[in-house]
């Protein structure tokens, strides 16, 4: 109990933590402050594009970024909705809705904190890099994708299929074109990719949502808008739970738990990367993430992650402690409870043309192409998580991502089994003549295993043992083994117990002390141990395979020297 209890202390703020809100408050706040005014139409375009409505986007943004500030595993992190987390809700939606994204966001929560707890954190860095490339480059296509109805200021259609949303879509438009809304959505992307170039630190997203809805009302533009938002936050409530479709929202839940704590270790190592002397705690980040997904959806709220561009903005703006996220939370919680009818009048298409500039952003061309570039593997593996990310989902997405990565890798580790014979040389211990010497050639081969032994390369490995011909003794070297498994050590035994029936001796030399215990288990050299033919080097299996050919024949005896055919003796 006590260790469990030292446990959950160590994943707590620490008094140490809350001291340093007070050391640089000016910065930590316009660090807040920027942040918030990049959060705010991504908070509100994030909510409408999972389904639940600008206000659950809002406070996500709120409660989710408050929670995750003081408890997560980062200093620099900052929490909310997310294109990727939205990529998930999107289905969940159109099966469950509003009270299943909720209801899902508490399993979720209650998942993370129980990873936490098991130190499940470290974890999550094995995802290999291709993998994370290829499903950040389908969520940008589906991110991009679920803004087309926005953008053509149509309905979106009640579909979990973000190409078909697209599609027809683009057919409601044709049939009943208003061009105000795409050029809306446009004018909105434009302005923030080429502001970003200009002047990255400037929030050209705000100013375009600002100057969009502006134009919109004075032009008393025909544009679908937020509409009504509640002033606050609602009170808290259990009211959307439904005990009776726990069951069927186990499977979403583990999709968002696991997006959510992918998605928030990778943002956190981002801000490790970007910061001096800044680590986070994988396992706290873990705890902090659900804490927030677990009440989050009490005031309405969808599920959240860390934020990579968020995030990248909090400390490109000089944040220097947690107290800049929570600046952040504050100053969107201000929003909602003083401009909530400002923001109602938003159209909807400078939302879409803000997400739509995200999703563009999201793409680190450079870094796809160098991976495509790098090996064969790796680009099968990225266009193949980008594709499935698009057609399927993202969590199934990562898994073949990952079973294709893992394939290939078990792959190029069974290539670099080695089975090389060695030449016995003069050298070795032996006072032999060159005529000897040519006759042990003729009788002895030595081959030296070099790799892991394992499942993946066991079978090469047995056909090339196999294929031994007209020898007396062969040596097996295995001091360069560097693992071996039970696939690899049955394979072994079965190689042994061939070559033993055709008459041939097998010695083993070199075998590396973690590698007894398999090859003891399942009796691969229990017959050669007992027979004295396992020796710990090589000269030793040599000298032992030459007294073998003397004692049956097959060589003259050591103190005899060969007769030559020509009846002469030897020079």
């Amino acid at each position: 109990m006590s260790a469990g209890r030292a446990r959950l202390r160590s994943l707590l703020p620490e008094r140490a933590e809350i001291a340093a809100y007070a050391r640089r408050p000016r910065r930590d706040l316009l660090a807040g402050l920027t942040v918030a005014i990049v959060a705010l139409p991504l908070a509100l375009g994030f909510g409408i594009s999972s389904g639940l409505g600008a206000a659950a986007g809002l406070a996500t943004a709120v409660v989710a970024g408050a929670i995750a500030a003081v408890f997560g595993g980062s200093g620099l992190q900052v929490s909310g909705p997310t294109g990727a987390m939205t990529v998930v809700l999107v289905p969940i939606m159109h099966a469950h809705g509003a009270s299943g994204v909720l209801t899902v966001g508490v399993l979720a929560g209650l998942l993370l904190i129980a990873l936490a707890l098991a130190r499940a954190g470290k974890y999550m860095a094995l995802v290999p890099a291709p993998v994370v490339e290829g499903f950040t480059l389908g969520i940008a296509c589906v991110i991009g994708l679920q803004q087309i109805p926005g953008a053509l200021g149509v309905p979106a259609s009640h579909s979990d299929k973000v190409t078909a949303v697209a599609w027809q879509a683009a057919r409601d438009f044709l049939a009943h074109p208003n061009w105000w809304p795409p050029a809306i959505a446009g004018a909105v992307a434009a302005l923030m990719l080429a502001g970003a170039r200009l002047r990255p630190t400037v929030p050209f997203s705000l100013l375009a949502v600002a100057a969009a809805t502006l134009a919109a009302e004075l032009a008393g533009l025909d544009v679908p808008r937020i509409g009504e938002l509640p002033a606050g936050l609602p009170a808290p409530s259990l009211a959307f739970l439904d005990v009776s479709a726990l069951g069927s929202l186990i499977a979403p839940a583990v999709a968002v738990a696991a997006l959510a704590a992918l998605e928030s270790l990778l943002s956190a190592a981002v801000a490790d990367g970007m910061s001096v002397n800044h680590k986070h705690d994988p396992d706290r980040e873990l705890f902090g993430q659900g804490l927030a997904n677990l009440v989050t959806p009490l005031f309405g709220g969808v599920p959240a992650t860390g934020a990579i561009a968020r995030t990248a903005v909090n400390v490109r703006s000089g944040a220097q402690s947690r107290l800049a996220a929570l600046a952040h939370a504050a100053i969107l919680a201000v929003i909602v409870f003083t401009a909530s009818g400002l923001v109602a009048k938003i159209p909807l298409a400078a939302l879409a043309g803000v997400l739509l500039a995200t999703a563009f952003r999201m793409v680190e061309a450079g870094s796809v192409k160098a991976m495509l570039r790098s090996t064969r593997g790796d680009a099968v593996v990225l266009v193949l998580t980008a594709l499935a990310t698009v057609a399927l989902d993202l969590v199934q997405a990562v898994i073949l991502g990952l079973i294709v990565a893992g394939a290939l890798a078990l792959r190029a580790i069974a290539r670099d089994v080695r089975l090389d014979a060695m030449p016995l040389r003069p050298d070795l211990p032996g006072d032999h003549t060159d005529e000897e010497h040519a006759l042990l050639a003729e009788h002895i081969v030595a081959y030296r295993l070099d790799g892991p032994l394992f499942f993946a390369a066991a079978h090469r490995f047995l056909l090339q043992l196999s294929n031994v011909a007209d020898v007396s003794v062969v040596i097996l070297r295995m001091s360069r083994v560097t693992a071996i498994d039970a696939s690899g050590a049955l394979v072994l035994g079965d190689a042994v117990t061939r070559l033993r029936r055709r008459g041939i001796t097998v010695y083993i030399s070199g075998i590396r002390d973690g590698h007894h215990q398999p090859l003891h288990a399942l009796g691969v050299i229990a017959d050669l141990d007992r027979a004295g033919h396992v020796f710990a080097t090589t000269p030793e299996a040599i000298a032992a395979a030459r007294d073998h050919l003397h004692r049956t024949g097959v060589l003259p005896a050591p103190n005899t020297r060969p007769v030559p055919a020509h009846g002469t003796d030897e020079p």
